[in-house]
């Protein structure tokens, strides 16, 4: 009963008071189960169907399914019988019931569920809108309703129990669970959900749990299925999980292999796409699974599930995607492996990766699987997340990942390099918060690595590099075998230093060589590590095994892999035990072939490994000699070298060097005298080549070996002939060395250390001095770092520490000349240059003395002189060059490190005061010279002001004095800034962390404050000095920060208004970052000020600071939308905040602002905060946002977008094809998107308050994106809103009305939707009055567009509204019908399409036949031809409409309209009325029947048949030519002669012509003078009417056609001609055959025979006219019988035609005809 009223109540509109009243109206409000009982079992209707086989269905069991059938009654459901109802419409109002405000959305929520997956659209679509509005109010933590989803998708148990839901239920129900956390909880229906949805298992009662589900829906399911497992993994208590993560998993792999596994196969199924997406996600949910249960899935002993991926991606063929997934799997399991593993599982785990990583694709494995995939890659990755850094196994998989070398991928070989570095390795695999501390004991796993047991791995007996000592040396792997030996070397230096020596960062290989090459206890350290080693047999083999290895990489490998086993190799013989050296020093002939190489640095290596090792005493003398004889051989041929020659000379030279260097310095002086000659001759080789060479390499060997041989005393001023004497030999370094070459700068340096010291000005060490001091010209710092290095050797001897890495032998004595005073000047000169004026020298000269404290700091001398060197830094502080700031705060570090404590505290202070004060100490003298300013930084007419003397001119230029001091103001504010930059470079900060500084800082908090706003200043320098300070001061930021969090805000909003553009953008920094890391309620109070000062700041006049006041602004927003999104306490915070925000967006100093970048950000902000807030937050500003939102659509367009459109032709396209880009660009807009979900929070009093903005914004919108966003707005309130907007729609469809004729096509078909969508919720009083606009504008104006827009309205009605429509098609279907038929092609489509849309069949015009006529006959005298043309076509297409049996009431009805449509002079398209007024002449019926009527149908055809228009005249021909047989009883033959004679005489003479000019203007083609010529014959022989002539006048008749006939046969040969007269004669003879009876006349056998002669004789003609020849003769045939002549005539032809016919359908024709002939 209650079903059966559903369908006579009138429900209220949605959203309306008596919606809201319908509750308790009803008493569901008072009683409050019988609204649930009502809408649980409107739920079940919705789910129920009138399948009356099925006792129980989806969600429904039998009780259920009984009742809904009033208890098995069959009637219930059959709307045909008495009683029963129409399931599908009761469903309908049943929906719409539960949609009003009886029910509440929590009584509603699973019927809007059940109804939004239905496969009818009336339900779904009501459905989707309340399950929309339920879902927020309805808790889906709640256990009834969880288990009621359980129970709807799975089905209950038994015979009695309910079948599992729909797969598209269950689809929506699975993204319901999906938000669910306890949903997780229930572990046997959640395995039981992915055991059914990927296989179709069975209940066990004999019902299948479920049909099987195929194509698409079966693909969502699963989709969704593995959607949810992920929602498992990712939020399931690990209990829950534990048990239901193997179980799901299992069936994961299942459902994969049963698709074929390892290999895919796909040819089962049509639907190899989604089986493959699928199988994807299977893999991926493994992955996911498996991570969130590693214990039971993962870390099992045999792996079974890790072996199973890694066999997967290596024989899985399905493609890329599913190899991508299943590597992402893989990459899922690697968070499961963050604990430290036994080691029987890290045994099983280095066995399965080495084998994946020996893997090679092609091989085939097991039973004929094939690897098609290589799995290097992802089984390195594993090796380094999962098993320990000191696993030496995995680092041999590390190396072996880099054996493939160019040919690998690129990937690979970085991931092996990762795994060699502990840096990376540290990357990779994260400290645990808490596990800091070094002796964590998760921290073992960064443990380096054994060095015996790393190259026992790596070299050992079982490696593939065994290493051998022979000559012929061939290595596998070899773009592996360099970093494999440096990978041990470096563990082999790091054990040797202590701990923490080495920081681990990315610089690690770097620093250990840094270390070596300057670090004096480093170099002891590791000597004395060596040398325990090989104390011990087991060491000492590891360390002999790597020396042999080095020199066989050395050997075997090329450039680059040499070079970097000699560079290790060198390092271990220069520290190494003698021993070791010794050992090795009987291969040195291996080092031959590598000094003699084409690689530069391999030569320079093993050059100096031959200095060390040939030096040794156990070098063998035999092998030595050798190789020193060809040396000497191959140094001595440098001037004729070339090619490869050359190179070996320049490796010749270095060896000698090297080894009499070494030689020397091992020898005793005994020794050296037996030597001397050799020496000597060496000497005086390389000083040849260093003044007759030009080659840049053989004079870096030359400066090299002076380097060398001066290091040992070989080559001093003493040991120099007058051919070289000591200042030509420092002239010729100098001249080199200002070339910028390095070694001669070093060389210089060697050179003076050999030199006394003399007190005398031209004493040589002196001139080597100045020499090197002259080199401040040259503009490479590296340079200058080089003679820092030389000037510490000159000054010092082998006692500075640049020697450090120069002594590589086992020698501890080495001399040198004494040096008592040479310190002291030199420091003196390079101090007396740091106060120069000049650039260069400034520069020069820091980097000097830097060098100078670096290197003999040590020495007493210098440590007396160090306040000095102090004082000479920090005037370099606010030096404008960074190289010089750098180097001046190392120095500055550098003192402090060495001075004494009364020192570091007068440094502290002066640091501190020059960091803390606003003026600055312009250090050094100011000279006319003196760059005050950068380039470019002061720009004037013709240049910009640089030096001081510059201001001096502009001033005095101008005539005011004053400049200078003004300009000087500024120099010293912008050393000021320049000088803080220098603070933090190389250490300086450090100095601040020393203890003294705490105390200073207890005394002056506001340090603070300063600080914190430099850490954000412009200047990268500055930011980066004052960020290395804090670091060093505050070692608790969050808690100095918010102990001083009001000074530091005060002052930072205090000076973000200041007069320095540099510190306002600063503070818009500073502020930002303080903001983001507190509360809200800690800054709460400065919200307010913060963004009055943040927008002043957007319009600043620089454009960085305007940059970074957006920056804050956007971090404002940020966390405004970050508390609008976090709901709770949060939410209402910035809910509050909101309501000041908002309108200070929408003020004039946001949205309104002059500024565009403050225009734009607002408009950003406010479309965050519409993305994040909820309703009750926003809906109070809804209305005023979206009709602002539409204004601003077009601002997103760029400002030249218009003047594009009006010039399109210019660029190739249209103007339509612009509109159509913006229209595309505009509903894909944020803004678009942000305005729809305004509108989704509007209520009923909202979108009343809504009607004046939105009504403002769409008609004062300017710009094609603002108008078409109102009509997309009037859309979706039309469609998606439609309950509260429809009290509105009338309104609103008016003032849409009025924006159709919009001058832009696009913005007008906009709004032509738009009135379609808004017809479906308007009173048909509007749509009739819309319906009638249209009408308006398409009678009354004579714009095209106009009719356009009619028909785009119509259109859009018919589409949107089509319930609507058909409710009024009476009145609109005429006009639609009338209107189809305009000549203007795209008014014609439209109006075409509403008809097609809306019309089944051509029933629908006779329906309407009154209507549509009577229209027509309004229009057809109009004086526009436009109207008058359409409504004649309209009456044609009505008429043609009506079949060819027109009844007498149509026929009353159509002919006035049809007379007057054929009146008139000819148009284009007149053919159309005429064959429509043929049809109606061939009805019988009274109208027709009429003589009267008949007459004037007779005189029409005539009088239109004697058209002088030659593109009408076929036409009208034609139709004559059907007319004249229409009826027997008349005898048109004369008129139609009278009409087609003079047709076919001039059509005849104008044949031969291509082409004519017709009497009535225009060119007559060949083409249509044929076709005139055929239609007039047509014509004329079927205007013969034997039935009512007699005899002579039929013979008269056949005579005169017969004579035109035959001059057409003669004078024509167009076929198509020929057709027509044939088929014409064809027609003839049927109809005398039935007319004559008797014999006839002489005179018409005679014209008969004629007429026969005319079938036969014409050979030339095409076969199918032939065949038409001979079809006219079979119709002849019958007739012939009549005359004997006739008879013999027609055999006669027939025979002679057949005689010479080829065509076999020709000779059968023929036949035919000949067999139609009567005997005789």
């Amino acid at each position: 009963m209650l079903l059966k009223l559903l369908h006579f109540l009138t429900l209220p509109p949605r959203g309306s008071v008596d919606d809201a009243n319908l509750r308790q109206q009803l008493g569901f409000g008072q009683i409050v189960e019988d609204a649930r009982f009502v809408a649980t079992w409107l739920g079940k209707l919705i789910l129920f169907n009138s399948n009356l086989s099925a006792k129980r269905l989806p969600g429904l069991d039998v009780d259920d399914c009984s009742f809904l059938q009033l208890y098995n009654k069959k009637d219930t459901w059959q709307p045909g019988v008495d009683g029963g109802m129409n399931l599908v419409e009761t469903k309908v109002v049943a929906v719409k019931f539960l949609a009003s405000g009886a029910f509440t959305d929590t009584e509603r929520f699973l019927p809007a569920l059940f109804a939004s997956s239905d496969a009818n659209s009336r339900l779904s679509d009501i459905g989707d809108d309340m399950l929309k509005r339920a879902i927020p109010a309805v808790s889906l933590e709640d256990k009834n309703t969880l288990d009621h989803i359980f129970r709807i998708y799975l089905g209950t148990r038994g015979t009695e129990g309910s079948v599992p839901a729909p797969v598209p239920l269950q689809t929506k129900l699975l993204g319901l669970l999906c938000r669910s956390k306890r949903a997780t909880s229930y572990r046997n229906e959640n395995i039981q959900i992915v055991k059914e949805g990927l296989t179709a298992g069975s209940l066990g009662d004999g019902f299948s749990s479920r049909r099987t589900a195929q194509g698409l829906e079966a693909s969502k399911l699963r989709t969704q299925i593995f959607a949810y497992t992920n929602w498992l993994a990712r939020v399931s208590d690990p209990a829950d999980i534990t048990v239901i993560a193997p179980n799901i998993v299992s069936q994961l792999r299942e459902y994969i292999e049963s698709q074929g596994w390892p290999t895919y196969h796909d040819s089962d199924s049509g639907q190899s796409n989604h089986g493959s997406n699928l199988r994807s996600l299977g893999y991926e949910s493994i992955g996911v699974l498996a991570r969130a249960c590693p214990a039971r899935l993962i870390l099992d002993e045999d792996l079974d599930l890790l072996r199973w991926l890694f066999d997967s991606l290596s024989s899985d063929p399905a493609g890329k995607d599913v190899s991508l997934s299943i590597e992402q799997a893989l990459s899922s399991v690697l968070g499961a492996f963050g604990e430290p593993l036994s080691p029987e599982l890290e045994g099983s785990i280095e066995g399965l990766l080495l084998h994946n990583m020996q893997r090679q694709v092609g091989d085939v494995e097991g039973a004929n699987t094939r690897v098609v995939r290589s799995t290097r890659y992802t089984a390195v990755r594993f090796v380094n997340r999962c098993l320990p850094f000191k696993n030496i196994t995995a680092r041999w998989m590390n190396v072996l990942a880099m054996a493939g070398g160019a040919k690998e991928r690129r990937e690979l070989l970085e991931e092996g390099r990762k795994g060699l570095d502990p840096y990376w390795y540290r990357m990779l695999n994260p400290a645990k918060p808490g596990a800091a501390e070094v002796s964590h004991p998760d921290n073992a796993k960064y443990d380096l690595p054994s060095f015996t047991d790393l190259v026992g791995q790596f070299f050992g007996k079982d490696s593939v590099w065994n290493i051998v000592r022979s000559q012929d040396i061939l290595l596998p792997m070899t773009d592996a075998y360099a970093p494999a030996i440096l990978f041990c070397h470096n563990i082999l230096i790091s054990e040797a230093l202590s701990p923490g020596a080495v920081a681990i960062d990315a610089e690690w290989n770097q620093q250990l060589e840094t270390l070596i090459a300057n670090d004096e206890r480093s170099r002891e350290r590791i000597r004395e590590y060596l040398l325990a080693l090989v104390a011990e047999p087991a060491t000492k083999s590891a360390l002999e095994i790597l020396l042999v290895a080095a020199l066989n990489g050395v050997v075997a490998l090329e450039s680059k892999g040499a070079a970097s086993c000699g560079h290790c190799l060198l390092t271990l013989c220069s520290l190494g035990p003698d021993s070791s050296v010794g050992s090795l020093a009987r291969s040195i002939s291996f080092l031959h072939s590598p000094i003699l190489s084409n690689n530069k640095s391999l030569r320079q290596t093993t050059s100096r490994l031959f200095g060390i090792l040939g030096s040794h005493e156990r070098c063998p003398q035999a092998k030595l000699q050798n190789m020193m004889d060809d040396f000497n051989l191959k140094a001595g041929a440098w001037q004729e070298a070339v090619g490869s020659d050359y190179f070996q000379a320049h490796g010749s030279i270095l060896a000698l060097a090297y080894y009499w260097s070494r030689r020397a310095l091992r020898a005793d002086a005994s020794a050296m005298c037996k030597d001397e000659a050799q020496v000597r001759a060496a000497v005086n080789l390389v000083l040849g080549i260093l003044s007759s060479a030009h080659d840049i390499t053989l004079l870096d060997a030359a400066t090299t070996s002076v380097f060398e041989l001066g290091l040992s005393r070989s080559l001093s001023p003493e040991s120099l002939t007058p051919s070289h004497n000591p200042l030509a030999l420092m002239k010729k370094l100098s001249d080199i060395a200002e070339k910028g070459n390095e070694n001669a700068v070093r060389a210089l340096g060697s050179f003076a250390m050999q030199c006394g010291e003399d007190s005398a000005e031209d004493a040589i060490l002196r001139q080597i001095v100045a020499a090197l001091c002259k080199l401040h010209e040259v503009r490479e710092p590296t340079i200058h770092f080089a003679v820092g290095e030389a000037l510490s050797v000159a000054a010092a001897g082998w006692q500075s520490k640049a020697l450090v890495a120069a002594l590589d032998i086992g020698a501890t004595q080495v001399s040198s000349s004494s040096r008592n005073t040479s310190l002291s000047w030199i420091l003196d000169e390079v101090l007396e240059d740091c106060g120069t004026t000049k650039p260069a020298l400034r520069q020069a000269s820091v980097i000097w003395l830097l060098c100078l404290v670096q290197f003999c700091g040590h020495l007493p001398s210098m440590r007396e002189r160090l306040r000095d060197c102090q004082v000479a830094f920090k005037g370099f502080l606010a030096d404008r060059e960074s190289l010089n700031q750098e180097t001046a705060s190392r120095g500055l570090s550098l003192v402090y490190e060495k001075g004494d404590r009364e020192l570091k505290d007068d440094l502290v202070r002066d640091l501190v005061g020059s960091f803390t004060g606003s003026s600055a100490n312009m250090s050094g003298r100011v000279s006319g010279e003196t760059q005050l300013f950068e380039p470019g930084a002061l720009p004037t007419g013709d240049g910009s002001i640089t030096t001081y003397k510059d201001i001096m001119s502009l001033a005095a230029e101008v005539g005011n004095p004053s400049l200078v001091y003004k300009f000087m103001s500024l120099a010293a504010n912008n050393a000021i800034w320049t000088s803080r930059a220098a603070f933090g470079r190389f250490g300086l900060s450090s100095i601040f962390s020393d203890s003294s500084v705490d105390g200073y800082l207890a005394q002056n908090p506001k340090l603070y404050s300063a600080l914190f706003r430099y850490r954000f200043d412009p200047n990268t320098n500055v930011r980066n000095s004052m960020n290395d300070i804090w670091n060093a001061l505050v070692r608790e930021p969050t808690v100095t920060i918010d102990q001083h969090f009001d000074s530091i805000m005060g002052d930072l909003l205090k000076n973000i208004l200041g007069k320095e553009w540099r510190t306002r953008q600063a503070c818009c920094a500073a502020v930002a970052d303080l903001v983001q890391s507190r509360p809200a309620a800690k800054y709460e109070k400065y919200v307010g000020e913060i963004w009055t000062l943040t927008f002043k700041v957007c319009d600043d006049i620089k454009e960085s600071v305007r940059s970074a006041a957006m920056a804050l602004a956007r971090v404002l927003v940020g966390i405004l939308t970050r508390g609008l999104e976090a709901g709770g306490s949060s939410s209402r915070s910035a809910g509050a905040m909101l309501k000041n925000v908002l309108p200070f967006l929408l003020s004039p100093s946001g949205l309104e602002s002059p500024a565009q970048d403050v225009q734009a950000f607002s408009l950003s902000a406010i479309l965050q905060i519409i993305k994040k807030s909820n309703k009750e937050i926003l809906r109070p500003f809804v209305p005023d946002l979206v009709g602002r939102l539409i204004l601003l659509l077009s601002s997103l367009e760029p400002e030249g977008i218009e003047y594009v459109r009006l010039r399109a032709e210019q660029y190739g396209v249209t103007g339509q094809q612009i509109d159509d880009a913006r229209l595309s660009s505009v509903r894909g807009s944020p803004m678009l998107e942000a305005i729809e979900r305004c509108l989704d929070f509007l209520d009923e009093a909202s979108v009343q308050e809504l009607r004046r903005p939105l009504e403002n914004a769409i008609t004062t919108g300017l710009g094609l994106p603002s108008r078409v966003g109102g009509s997309r707005v009037l859309v979706s309130l039309s469609t998606r809103h439609n309950f509260i907007f429809r009290p509105h729609a009338n309104y609103f469809l008016r003032l849409a009305r009025k924006q159709v004729l919009d001058r832009n096509e696009t913005i007008s078909a906009s709004y032509s939707a738009a009135c379609g969508y808004l017809a479906r919720l308007a009173s048909d009083d509007e749509i009739l009055k819309l319906t009638e606009h249209c009408r308006r504008l398409y009678f009354e104006s004579d714009d095209d567009r106009h009719r356009i827009v009619a028909g785009d309205i119509i259109l859009a009605i018919v589409k949107y509204a089509a319930d609507r429509f058909n409710a009024l098609a009476a009145e609109i279907l005429p006009f639609v019908f009338f209107a189809k038929h305009d000549p203007h092609e795209r008014t014609q489509k439209l109006f075409q399409e509403t008809w097609n849309e809306t019309v089944g069949g051509s029933r629908t015009v006779s329906l309407y036949m009154q209507e549509i006529i009577q229209l027509a006959m309004q229009y057809l005298g109009s004086p526009r031809w436009s109207l008058k043309h359409t409504a004649a076509f309209a009456v044609a297409e009505a008429t043609n409409a009506t079949g060819d049996e027109i009844n007498d009431s149509f026929a009353q009805i159509i002919w006035p309209g049809l007379q007057k449509a054929v009146d008139g002079k000819t148009w284009e398209g007149k053919e159309r009325i005429l064959e429509a007024f043929v049809r109606f002449a061939r009805a019988e019926n009274t109208v027709t029947k009429d003589e009267q009527t008949w007459a004037q149908i007779q005189k029409i055809m005539l009088r239109e048949s004697k058209r002088d228009n030659q593109a009408y005249r076929p036409h009208a021909l034609s139709c004559l030519a059907t007319y004249v047989e229409l009826r027997d009883s008349i005898d048109l033959a004369t008129e139609v002669y009278n009409i087609t004679a003079p047709i076919i005489e001039n059509s005849l003479a104008r044949s031969d012509e291509m082409e004519l000019d017709s009497q009535s203007g225009g060119p007559v083609s060949k083409t249509m003078i044929e076709e005139i010529l055929a239609n007039a014959h047509a014509a004329l022989l079927r205007s013969v009417n034997p039935h009512v002539q007699s005899s002579e006048d039929l013979s008269f008749s056949l005579s005169r056609a017969l004579a035109l006939t035959v001059k057409t046969f003669s004078e024509s040969n167009d076929r198509k001609v020929h057709d027509a007269i044939y088929d014409a004669e064809q027609s003839l003879f049927q109809k005398l055959q039935k007319a004559i009876r008797q014999s006839p006349s002489e005179t018409l056998v005679n014209v008969l025979i004629e007429y026969l002669k005319t079938l036969f004789g014409n050979g030339d003609q095409v076969e199918q006219t032939r065949i038409k020849a001979a079809e006219a003769a079979a119709a002849f045939a019958p007739l012939s019988g009549r005359s004997e002549r006739w008879r013999a005539a027609l055999i006669d032809g027939i025979s002679s035609a057949t005689t010479g016919e080829r065509s076999v359908p020709v000779q059968e024709s023929l036949q035919r005809a000949r067999g139609a002939i009567p005997d005789g």
